[in-house]
């Protein structure tokens, strides 16, 4: 039975990583009890979080500092769970990911707190941080890592420890074995277990005389919110060990379930499907959280099997099994797909290009969601986005404070997508969606990026002849390779998105910023239509400004021709001024007089001087702009089904 003295806790309540397996057991338990606990989540909320009160779920990128503040600052949390973690999983490889997600982000966080008064702090680490070292150690047991995540959270795990000892923040460490229950990922052993068992089966299990020590998701619930409510400064940054002490093989696991499900069939057992990191024994021994905290785990594995499989069997009837995993958007499979849609005058657009790309993306089998980023149009497009999002809770809305340009509005969502790879569009219909299904032939075939280029535009001869001479100058002009007919509209790697994101530029130029980042990219010949629903917003000043960014962005060659007029025209002036002189002794009648010509020569350099002056200005007041550090863009709202929520940006 979990400890039901949640009402005891010191609130408000928050749960970093709410849209995680424990995280996401956790806030729903604790909304059981009381109203003023929140999760947090970093793009929409995740399949875990479906049927929960979406008032209670806050957008938090936990990378930036000032989203976090900003967050603790609107909750004022006495007590925080930390439960978001990568590199768990053998299909989670990003080294920097890894170390940017469970540690360094730490750091942020822990500076930010240690000034707060808050009650305690609960980080969910994991037995991996003994790594080699993994048959029943001590929690002052030598660490012996065997992979990037068991660094990882052996750092934080000291980090931890600093803050707690020596800032005298009120932070603990929970070492977690091998959890199971409810909401699971789906490619874990127990939620394999539990499809192969409702069809009378078993999976292929690694080698029988490997031990784990099963945890139920009830005692690791019971563990936060007890050690919560033992918090003294005694046990400031300590470490403890959350597990069973129980031994179990998984030659254990598969008789139990045989047993328990009545399986006809015998086990089969393979050495090659041990993980890398694995070791043979793995187990708790959890002494010091009995003699500090009080807490000892209650459930048996037959039993905590048996509930999870009855939660799995009947999930399994409204869910796609396979989806309810990360490996679908991070295994390397190419197949899931964030489409991020810039909004602005686009209200009878919206619901058919939802229309076209859900169609797209289902024809394709891609697992995907959409993002249309509002960048405060004066029309009902906030509304539009609100309702499909109640209808549909892979779209997420997002609304600026004030109109940032489409530039803005892609960066905006780019910050936020969760999927393998993003597709930017405009919301004006001009870029069709039924060119992604070829975006996605040539990303499995290995280009990272794969732009729409614009072999037509439907629009003026003379004025498509303007946009094709500016492109071609452009190229010309540029240090960089950009391609000449390719605009916004592509599919880009999530590997890339985050380089792109990375460029710091306030006057953000995208086409640039995807050439000057590199990696394999191929265009995509298409027809570019006219706007479906009224008048363009771009107009001849507009497109000066765009020619602008372009060049004073990726170009330093009208300097270079200043320079070098300047150079000449100085030769010159001494030649002239030489000949002059030598015609003044020798042929005084020839020498050139009068007003007219000293105008010209004045008019000459003076607009010499000027065209060098403004463009230099160009140049600095781009410099200016990067100097005052303004924000690119500001949210203020995010929708998530159909629910307004602050950003906190």
């Amino acid at each position: 039975m979990i400890n039901n003295k949640v009402n005891e806790i010191d609130g408000p309540i928050l749960v970093i990583g709410a849209s995680g397996f424990i995280g996401a057991n956790l806030l729903r338990y604790i909304q059981n009890y009381r109203n003023d606990v929140f999760g947090t989540s970093f793009s929409g909320s995740g399949w875990r979080l479906d049927d929960i009160n979406s008032n209670s779920i806050i957008h938090l990128n936990k990378y930036d500092k000032s989203n976090f503040l900003d967050v603790i600052n609107k909750i004022n949390p006495k007590t925080i769970y930390d439960c978001s973690s990568f590199g768990a999983y053998s299909f989670e490889e990003d080294a920097e990911l890894i170390h940017k997600t469970n540690f360094l982000s730490l750091i942020d966080i822990f500076e930010i707190l240690k000034d707060r008064n808050i009650s305690s702090f609960i980080h969910a680490g994991s037995s991996s941080e003994y790594g080699l070292n993994s048959n029943q150690p001590i929690e002052s047991s030598e660490m012996i890592p065997n992979s990037q995540y068991s660094i990882s959270k052996i750092a934080a795990s000291n980090l931890i420890n600093y803050y707690g000892k020596i800032k005298n923040l009120p932070a603990v460490n929970l070492r977690l074995y091998s959890v199971y229950g409810p909401y699971e990922d789906s490619s874990r052993l127990i939620p394999t277990l539990c499809k192969k068992a409702s069809n009378k089966k078993l999976p292929k299990f690694a080698n029988k005389s490997i031990s784990r020590d099963f945890i139920y998701i009830d005692d690791v619930i019971d563990s936060f919110i007890a050690t919560s409510l033992a918090m003294n400064s005694k046990i400031y940054g300590e470490s403890f060990n959350v597990g069973t002490g129980i031994e179990t093989t998984l030659l254990d696991v598969a008789q139990t379930s045989k047993k328990l499900f009545n399986i006809p069939e015998e086990p089969q057992f393979k050495e090659n499907l041990k993980r890398s990191w694995d070791t043979e024994n793995w187990s708790a021994n959890t002494e010091k959280i009995e003699n500090h905290i009080g807490w000892k785990a209650k459930i048996s594995f037959e039993e905590g099997l048996k509930i999870s499989f009855d939660w799995w069997k009947e999930n399994f009837k409204k869910r796609d099994f396979a989806t309810l995993s990360k490996k679908s958007s991070l295994g390397g499979n190419k197949n899931s797909i964030s489409a991020i849609v810039a909004c602005y005058k686009d209200n009878e657009a919206i619901p058919i290009m939802y229309e076209r790309l859900v169609n797209e993306f289902e024809k394709n089998n891609i697992d995907y969601e959409i993002i249309f980023v509002n960048d405060c149009s004066p029309d009902n497009s906030h509304e539009i986005i609100k309702d499909l999002s109640s209808k549909n809770p892979r779209v997420i809305g997002i609304t600026h404070s004030r109109n940032f340009g489409s530039q803005a509005a892609f960066l905006s969502g780019m910050e936020i997508f969760n999927k393998e790879s993003c597709v930017l569009l405009d919301g004006d219909l001009q870029d069709p969606p039924e060119l992604i299904e070829e975006f996605i032939i040539k990303w499995r075939e290995g280009y990272d990026v794969v732009y729409g280029d614009r072999v037509k535009r439907e629009m003026p001869f003379y004025i498509e002849f303007f946009y094709k001479s500016f492109y071609f100058i452009f190229d010309k002009m540029s240090t960089l390779n950009i391609p000449r007919n390719a605009g916004d509209f592509s599919l880009i790697d999530k590997k890339v998105a985050r380089w792109i994101v990375e460029c710091d530029e306030r006057d953000f130029f995208l086409r640039g910023i995807r050439a000057y980042v590199g990696f394999n990219q191929v265009g995509v010949e298409y027809f570019r239509a006219e706007r479906m629903f009224g008048k363009s917003t771009n107009n001849l000043f507009k497109n000066i400004g765009w020619a602008k960014k372009a060049i004073f962005s990726y170009s330093s060659l009208p300097l270079h021709i200043i320079t070098s007029i300047g150079f000449y025209t100085t030769i010159m002036t001494i030649i002239l001024g030489s000949y002059s002189v030598f015609m003044r002794f020798y042929n005084p009648g020839d020498v050139p007089r009068g007003i007219t010509f000293i105008s010209l020569l004045i008019m000459f350099f003076g607009s010499l001087s000027i065209l060098g002056l403004g463009l230099l200005g160009e140049y600095i007041g781009k410099i200016l702009e990067e100097a005052k550090r303004r924000p690119r863009y500001i949210r203020n709202k995010i929708i998530i089904r159909g629910n307004e929520r602050e950003s906190f940006n």
